[in-house]
């Protein structure tokens, strides 16, 4: 494809899911957290953030985010999204999280770095992000073309 033919756009996503998952690097105690979004209506992922689980890594996400102008999030019960969530723009629980969760549950089938016990796993955290920002990217965003 001509490099003169590639058009970006930015739409605009009304509600969004909101999800982070656990994975480790070496050891269990050394973790590495997944944070991601995607549109709640189609359950396309927006994007993602590879990290600890603090909230720095969060706003990096919430700041990918920003040219969305996502009105609404639906997350999980952790306190990071309560601390940086309007409480009028976010709502708690399970039942609007289900295209993101169906997602963790796609994760660890195709990428053994998110299964608990296996020897499939990173020991440098460069190889660990490149190794999931790869999956990520060619799994989620080669379908859309």
């Amino acid at each position: 494809m001509d490099p003169s033919e590639i058009r970006v756009e930015i739409q605009q996503v009304e509600e969004a899911e909101v999800d982070e998952m656990w994975s480790f690097v070496g050891k269990k105690t050394q973790q590495r957290w997944l944070w991601h979004t995607s549109d709640h209506r189609t359950g396309v992922v927006l994007a993602y953030v590879l990290g600890t689980h603090q909230d720095e890594v969060f706003l990096q996400l919430k700041a990918l985010l920003a040219p969305l102008g996502i009105h609404h999030f639906y997350t999980d019960g952790a306190d990071v999204y309560s601390r940086h969530l309007e409480p009028a723009q976010h709502t708690v629980g399970k039942t609007h999280t289900q295209k993101i969760e169906r997602k963790h549950l796609t994760l660890p089938t195709r990428l053994k770095r998110f299964v608990r016990k296996t020897i499939c796993f990173s020991k440098s955290m460069r190889l660990h992000d490149i190794v999931i920002g790869l999956f990520v990217n060619r799994y989620e965003f080669s379908m859309l073309v």
